[in-house]
């Protein structure tokens, strides 16, 4: 299960391949938990976002388009690029520093269990779905024994987009947290992704949404997005052990 993933580093590929334009700032090449990130929504939850999320399904499905379209002309207008915090925050948590402590553990979400876990169900219910735009995401090789980080991305080079979930904290100060997680599958018969993680245990990768589905998947109903929980293609995937001593990236990421 990954906890860092490489974000995207030119403006022009935000427009490009998820049709948003990008953010002043493009911030860090990796990311890791808790760290500033971005992602995706319809632009009828931008307002959610603002308000609070108790509107989001209904709004949402007011939006959506009678005919899917993901061409970037008709996209440009329905998706908004928003940062945030990777590492949910459920809107039920007291303090910001439980928040501090709760996020590095709530970055990814098992599909199956998002509609009942504790963290993750209001979210999932409240059709708070998002997009994650990434590069590639990294996991630990450890076949042999010893952690090898591996670098997996698009054999095409392009980027991928991922199922997410969001969720907006405030505090009883007014402060404001806005956070995502990225939504997983099972990979234990994928026949790339099933080499990665601790022998022994379940197998996941992110939930990688087709391009043409980006769209159907931010506006479908609750009980329709568990059909957009599929395995990536191996064959559309290429992994690569992170060798080169300028390409590693340090092991924790900061508190």
């Amino acid at each position: 299960m990954s906890t860092h993933y490489e974000t995207l580093q030119h403006a022009d590929t935000y427009r490009e391949a998820f049709a948003v334009e990008p953010p002043a700032a493009l911030g860090e090449r990796h990311l890791w938990p808790r760290k500033p990130g971005f992602f995706i929504v319809h632009a009828a939850t931008a307002t959610a976002l603002v308000q609070g999320p108790a509107s989001t399904v209904g709004a949402v499905e007011e939006a959506a388009p009678t005919t899917a379209s993901d061409t970037p002309s008709d996209a440009a207008s329905t998706r908004v690029l928003v940062p945030a915090q990777w590492g949910l925050v459920p809107h039920w948590v007291k303090s910001a520093s439980d928040a501090k402590l709760r996020a590095p553990k709530l970055v990814n979400a098992k599909s199956d269990l998002a509609a009942t876990g504790t963290a993750f169900r209001d979210a999932w219910l409240n059709g708070q779905r998002c997009i994650v735009p990434m590069v590639a995401f990294y996991e630990d090789d450890l076949r042999s024994g010893k952690a090898v980080p591996t670098r997996v991305a698009r054999v095409d080079g392009k980027p991928m987009g991922v199922a997410g979930l969001w969720a907006r904290w405030q505090g009883a100060d007014g402060e404001v947290i806005v956070s995502y997680c990225l939504l997983t599958v099972n990979a234990n018969n994928h026949a790339l992704l099933h080499r990665y993680g601790q022998p022994g245990s379940e197998k996941s990768m992110p939930a990688i949404v087709n391009e043409g589905a980006y769209d159907a998947w931010l506006t479908a109903r609750p009980e329709k997005a568990k059909e957009f929980m599929r395995q990536y293609a191996a064959q559309w995937l290429t992994a690569n052990p992170v060798e080169k001593k300028a390409d590693k990236v340090p092991r924790a990421f900061p508190g």
